[in-house]
């Protein structure tokens, strides 16, 4: 590795890829690690468990994630916001790495390897730092975030967004976890705050903020139509001399590598073949690391290939190194096998693991929550009879081998794996909820769970599909109007009086129609832009009735929402006197989760969402506690909604309560 050739390791399962790399970047800590997946999910999944595993051998920052572009470069669209928040957080930390510092981990795919981005250093030139108390004309700032590629919103919510009211500027940057709300005195930066988007609350000052690029390929394509002769990079110009680059399955990387090529029209300024990336790596001398899961690795000898005027192949080393799943030891199987026949299976797994103990092997057990954790060394008790020591129980990823062994307990660790393996060369056997309970963990998209994922769709992803032409909707300042349907609209392309005259297409608004206050007059119509949809609803009234159309700037909207207010007003008040009387009663409390409970509840696949997980503990600490509780879980239909009923009417049948489940039968 430290001659810059080509390590082939092929006897490594898939699962124990982010494992390998993890220990690379705790003996090569100087050296940037980057790693190449097929596709989208096998990247997601690494990263998982890469993350996991940096926790436990260094506790170490998350690796970065360098995702592909969710569209093709000639299509008219642009790519998700989070997409280009993720790719520009990893250029900006390549561009900012200071030599001496422990270098970065990227996690990405092959079709993100082969689309081109900023050349090398024109993330810095992008780049701009503001001072409180610096002097600068906040039109003119907004002006340079927009060539920066932000979109000027009526409210910020995504990332990359602006929004300008008055003398105050939020602004959400790619690489900051929450959006900054700068406030003018006139010209002067007066004071600035991070705050979240969801309340609108400040959180602490700040000095200064480093305001990177929001926008990526929409950029590129203007530098590129300026300028045909541009050169643009991709993430290996943005790599030091010294980088690790690690293949995970260097087969189903070329498979993905000729798909998405057949999907390149020819000619693309912002596509570079596979091939001419192996040459790449070979002129810039990078250690090339290969990991495949098969005795022979059908790819590797061609690994980096040689340009056509170049005959001396490049030395590739192999390694006896050896890390096997544990399907011989414990099998899984996508349909969940009869409860005897699970029960039989953990058992002898279990047997297993203590066998392995006995021999000196180092167990350790990797568990999504603590609850699976407190339940694993219950099973443990229960079949192999020995109950475990707390301080090895909970030991990190620092305990030794033989504390293990003598502890007759693995030591368990809280972190998400996908599967586990075994190491038989230096006894070492990683184990996962997977094997423990025998079934598979369905991870959900890893744009679910951004933290404001669910506030995002809810404020701005409208179902246009509800509205038809002709239907009433309700704007929240307006009133009820008729619906007339999507119409699009040319907007401004700049703020300066020179940028007016340019006019770009794409503004789609939604047209609404409204009585007119002059019978003799055409009925007016309010354009609403598509990024304040979310003022917009459906109308919902008693009977079939067609309800009055309201006119623009009447009173009689006022006065309506004026009466529902008071109406609001009483409704709370009974609730409030109901409420009252229901806290001077005493209630049923439910005991903690037990064994059951636990066992339960580990047979659900999928992963919760942020959002489940936290009303899933807020609905059992309700009815933990001696009070009444009310509390009512609703939503679409669909399997999140369904298990945060089913885990609370589980705990209500095992308190010896009757329980009532209303499911749509559609």
């Amino acid at each position: 590795m430290e001659r810059g050739e080509a390590l082939s390791l092929d006897a490594i399962h898939p699962a124990a890829h982010p494992f390998v790399v993890a220990f690379l970047h705790h003996q090569f800590p100087r050296r940037p690690i980057a790693i190449v997946t097929a596709g989208v999910k096998t990247q997601e999944n690494f990263h998982q468990d890469l993350a996991t595993w940096m926790a436990v051998l260094s506790g170490e920052h998350r690796p970065l994630y360098f995702p592909s572009w969710d569209i093709l470069p000639h299509e008219t669209k642009l790519p998700h916001a989070d997409v280009i928040s993720e790719r520009l957080e990893t250029l900006v930390a390549l561009s900012n790495r200071t030599e001496g510092e422990r270098a970065e981990v990227i996690v990405s795919n092959i079709v993100a390897l082969m689309q081109k981005t900023f050349p090398r250093g024109a993330i810095a030139e992008r780049t701009r730092t503001i001072k409180r108390g610096e002097q600068i004309n906040p039109l003119d700032l907004v002006e340079w975030l927009e060539d920066q590629g932000y979109e000027p919103e009526a409210q910020v919510n995504h990332k990359g967004e602006i929004a300008l009211r008055g003398g105050i500027l939020d602004i959400f940057p790619p690489t900051s976890p929450w959006p900054v709300r700068v406030e003018f005195f006139g010209d002067e930066i007066d004071s600035i705050r991070e705050f979240d988007p969801n309340t609108q609350i400040s959180k602490e000052p700040t000095d200064s903020i480093t305001i990177p690029p929001a926008g990526e390929l929409g950029i590129l394509k203007k530098l590129v139509a300026s300028d045909p002769s541009t050169r643009l990079a991709t993430l290996l110009d943005h790599l030091p001399s010294d980088a690790l680059i690690v293949l995970s399955e260097p087969d189903a990387i070329d498979q993905s590598a000729a798909d998405y090529t057949a999907q390149v029209t020819a000619g693309d300024a912002f596509f570079m073949a596979w091939d001419q990336l192996r040459d790449e790596f070979r002129k810039r001398n990078l250690t090339v690391i290969t990991l495949n899961d098969s005795a022979t690795n059908s790819t590797g000898t061609e690994l980096p290939s040689l340009s056509p005027d170049d005959e001396t192949p490049l030395p590739i080393s192999e390694s006896v190194l050896e890390l096997t799943s544990l399907d011989a030891f414990r099998p899984i199987s996508d349909r969940a096998a009869e409860l005897q026949i699970a029960e039989a299976q953990r058992r002898e797994f279990f047997a297993q693991l203590h066998r392995w103990l006995r021999q000196g092997y180092a167990v350790h057990v990797f568990c999504n929550t603590d609850g699976e954790r407190q339940r694993f060394l219950e099973v443990w008790a229960e079949i192999v009879g020995q109950a475990p020591s707390p301080a090895l129980a909970s030991a990190g990823g620092g305990a030794r081998r033989t504390a293990t062994a003598e502890g007759g307990c693995p030591t368990t660790h809280l972190g998400t794996l996908s599967r586990g393996f075994i190491d038989e060369q230096s006894k070492l056997v990683v184990v996962t909820d997977a094997e423990i309970f025998g079934r598979y963990k369905v991870q959900r998209p890893r744009r679910l769970k951004s933290p404001h994922a669910a506030a995002s769709r809810s404020a701005l992803d409208i179902d246009f599909t509800e509205f038809e032409e002709g239907d009433y909707v309700v704007h929240v300042q307006y009133g009820i109007g008729r619906f007339l349907g999507l119409q699009i609209f040319d907007q401004g392309a700049g703020r300066k009086p020179t940028e007016r005259s340019k006019r770009t297409t794409g503004q789609e608004c939604l047209a609404i129609e409204y009585a007119a206050s002059d019978p003799e007059q055409p009925a007016p119509k309010l354009y609403v832009p598509v990024s304040e949809a979310h003022l917009v609803s459906k109308y919902v009234g008693a009977g079939k009735a067609r309800p009055q159309l309201n006119t623009l700037g009447g009173a009689r909207w006022a006065k309506t929402k004026a009466q529902a207010e008071h109406a609001v007003r009483d409704l709370a008040a009974e609730m409030l006197r109901i409420q009252a009387a229901r806290e001077s009663q005493a209630g049923f409390s439910f005991a903690q989760d037990n064994t059951w409970q636990r066992e339960f509840e580990g047979s659900f696949v999928y992963e919760e969402t942020p959002d489940q997980m936290r009303a899933i503990i807020e609905a059992k600490r309700d009815m933990e506690t001696p009070k009444p509780m009310d509390r009512l879980i609703c939503g679409d239909v669909g399997y999140g909604k369904t298990e945060v009923a089913i885990r609370t009417a589980f705990k209500a049948v095992m308190g010896g309560k009757q329980v009532a489940i209303l499911v749509p039968t559609t």
